[in-house]
C-alpha cells in the first residue's frame, strides 16, 4: 500500500454516542450490500460510522450505494483467514456495573467490520476473534457481555467459519488483587512462536536488565527472557498464521502507556504475560522508571512486596492469606494504586512502549519458525486498524476509566499512524507519548517511514481534515490523562 494511503486516517462520526443493545447487532434499515438477508429495527450507531469509514476511505468507491460494494477487496483478498483482534481486557468495571461499554471493543463493532470481512474473503474464507485479556479476567464473561456468542451463532448459521478463541494458556481467580487460584487453559489451537529480536528489540541499550517485571509474581521468568542480548516474546500461532490482521482497539487513556490503541493492543497476541517487561524496578536515580520520587514508606513497600509475592505463589494456602492481608494494610499505609503512582503507571515508564513495539514487530515481520522477514515497508503482514472510540475512556484506564461520549470510529491502514490521530484527537501531543513517538523512530525493523507530523485526516466533519498538526486544538476532544501522566502530555 503507498505511504499516501497509509499516511491517511479516517474519523467518522456516529450518528449517536451510543451501541446497539440486541445482539448479533443487524444493520438498521437499507444497506445495499448486505449480504445476510433482514435487517434490524432500532439503532445501530456503530454498523452505520463502520460504513461511513471505509466509504470516506474511498474504498471501492465507484460501487458504492449498490449490493456489489465491497470495500475491503482491495485490502483482502478471498479465501483468506482475518484475525480480527479487539480489547478484551477486562468483563467489569470496578465502579460501574455498565462500564465495561467503554473498557471493552463493543459487540456491535466487531460485527460491522466482520460483515464487510465475509464480503471480502467470501464463504471460502475464516474469521477469528481472539485476544489474551488479562490473566484474571473472565473469557466466558466477556464473551456474554459483548453478544460474541450469538454472532458466533449467526454467522455459524450461514455456514462461516467464524471462530472465538481465547489465547490464554492460564486463567487466574484474583481476589483482593491477590491470585488465589490458577487453572490451565487450552490457549492458542495454533500454538505459540517464539521470537528473539535480539539487536533489533527496542531494548538494546535500555539498562533494565535484571530489574524487569512482568504481570504476575515469577520475577525470574521476564528477567530470563530478556538478557545478554536475548529479547524474547511468545506470540500467538493464530496471530502469525492470519494473512491479515484487524485490530479494534478501545480509545482509552492507560496508567503505563499514556493512551492505549493500536499499538497497545497487541499486548494481547502474546502467549505468557511473564515474558513481556511493564516497567524496570527502581527510581530514576538507579536507572528504573517504577515511580519518580520514592519516599520512604515507598522503598520499604517495595522492599517488601517481592518476598510476599514469592511466599504467595510458593505457598498458596497460607501464603496467599498473608498476601492478601498485606495489601489490605498496605493500601491505609502507602496508599491504593488508583489513587498513588507504582509500578511504573507514570509519564516516565521507559519500559512498556519499548514492549510494546516489540511486539508490533514480531507480528508485522514474523514469521512461522521465529524468524523475521526482510526489514522493508514490502515484507509486513498486513494489518488494519479500526478504533472504537463511540464510548471512550479517559483518567484511570485502562480498566477504571470514566466515559467519554466521542461517538467516533478511526480507520487506517497503518498502526502508528492511527495511534498519532487518536493521541492527538484526545487532545494529547503524540510527541509526548513515547509509544506513539517512538514508533516513527524504531532503529530496526521499522514501523513507520514517516513522521507522525505528515498524518492526513480525513472526516465528515470539515474541522478534521488536513495534516494532523493543521487541526485545531479547540476542535479536538481534551480527555483527561491518567494521573501519572497529567500535565505531561496534554498539548500547549
Amino acid at each position: 500500500m503507498p505511504p499516501a494511503t497509509e499516511q491517511r486516517v479516517v474519523v467518522a462520526q456516529a450518528s449517536a454516542a451510543e451501541y446497539a443493545e440486541e445482539p448479533p447487532f443487524d444493520p438498521l434499515g437499507i444497506v445495499p450490500e448486505y449480504a445476510f438477508g433482514a435487517t434490524a429495527a432500532g439503532c445501530n450507531p456503530a454498523y452505520d460510522a463502520v460504513r461511513g469509514c471505509f466509504a470516506q476511505a474511498n474504498l471501492d468507491g465507484e460501487r458504492f450505494g449498490t449490493p456489489a460494494w465491497n470495500p475491503l477487496a482491495d485490502l483482502i483478498r478471498p479465501g483468506e483467514t482475518v484475525l480480527l483482534k479487539p480489547n478484551f481486557v477486562k468483563q467489569d468495571h470496578p465502579r460501574d456495573s455498565s462500564g465495561w461499554r467503554y473498557v471493552l471493543t463493543h459487540g456491535s463493532v466487531i460485527r460491522a467490520v466482520a460483515d464487510y470481512v465475509w464480503k471480502a474473503v467470501g464463504v471460502d474464507g475464516k474469521v477469528v476473534v481472539a485476544d489474551a485479556p488479562q490473566t484474571d479476567s473472565s473469557f466466558a464473561q466477556v464473551v456474554r457481555v459483548l453478544g460474541l456468542d450469538r454472532i458466533r451463532d449467526f454467522y455459524v448459521g450461514h455456514g462461516l467459519d467464524f471462530q472465538v478463541v481465547d489465547l490464554r494458556p492460564e486463567e487466574h481467580d484474583n481476589r483482593g488483587g491477590v491470585i488465589v487460584r490458577r487453572r490451565s487453559l487450552p490457549g492458542d489451537p495454533a500454538g505459540y512462536v517464539a521470537f528473539d529480536l535480539g539487536e533489533r528489540s527496542e531494548f538494546v541499550g535500555h539498562g533494565g536488565a535484571g530489574r524487569y517485571y512482568g504481570a504476575d509474581y515469577d520475577e525470574v521468568a521476564v528477567n530470563d527472557r530478556h538478557r545478554n542480548g536475548h529479547h524474547e516474546y511468545l506470540i500467538s500461532g493464530t496471530a502469525i498464521d492470519a494473512d491479515v490482521v484487524f485490530s479494534l482497539p478501545k480509545l482509552k487513556t492507560h496508567k503505563k502507556a499514556g493512551i492505549t490503541v493500536s499499538l497497545k493492543n497487541l499486548v494481547g497476541i502474546n502467549g505468557d504475560k511473564n515474558w513481556l517487561p511493564h516497567h524496570t524496578e527502581g527510581s530514576l536515580a538507579n536507572g528504573g522508571d517504577e515511580h519518580p520520587d520514592p519516599d520512604v514508606l515507598h522503598r520499604i513497600e517495595r522492599a517488601a512486596a517481592p518476598y510476599l509475592r514469592r511466599f504467595s505463589r510458593q505457598m498458596p494456602g497460607l501464603g496467599t492469606l498473608t498476601h492478601r492481608a498485606a495489601r489490605r494494610l498496605g493500601k491505609h499505609v502507602f496508599g491504593d494504586t488508583e489513587d498513588v503512582i507504582r509500578s511504573g503507571n507514570w509519564w516516565g515508564n521507559d519500559t512498556v512502549w519499548r514492549m510494546c513495539l516489540d511486539l508490533n514487530k514480531a507480528l508485522l515481520y514474523g514469521n512461522r519458525d521465529g524468524t523475521l522477514r526482510e526489514p522493508i515497508p514490502e515484507a509486513r503482514k498486513r494489518h488494519f486498524v479500526l478504533v472504537d472510540g463511540i464510548v471512550a475512556g479517559e483518567g484511570r484506564g485502562p480498566m477504571n476509566p470514566d466515559p467519554v461520549a466521542a461517538g467516533i470510529l478511526v480507520f487506517g491502514s497503518h498502526g502508528p499512524s492511527v495511534d498519532a490521530a487518536c493521541a492527538y484527537l484526545m487532545g494529547f501531543d503524540p510527541e509526548r507519548i513515547p509509544i506513539v513517538r517512538q514508533a516513527f523512530r524504531c532503529r530496526h525493523y521499522p514501523l513507520a517511514e514517516w513522521d507522525w507530523r505528515d498524518v492526513r485526516l480525513v472526516s465528515d466533519r470539515p474541522e478534521w481534515n488536513g495534516p494532523l498538526p493543521e487541526v485545531a486544538d479547540e476542535a479536538t476532544f481534551h480527555f483527561e490523562p491518567h494521573f501519572g501522566w497529567k500535565g505531561h502530555i496534554e498539548r500547549v
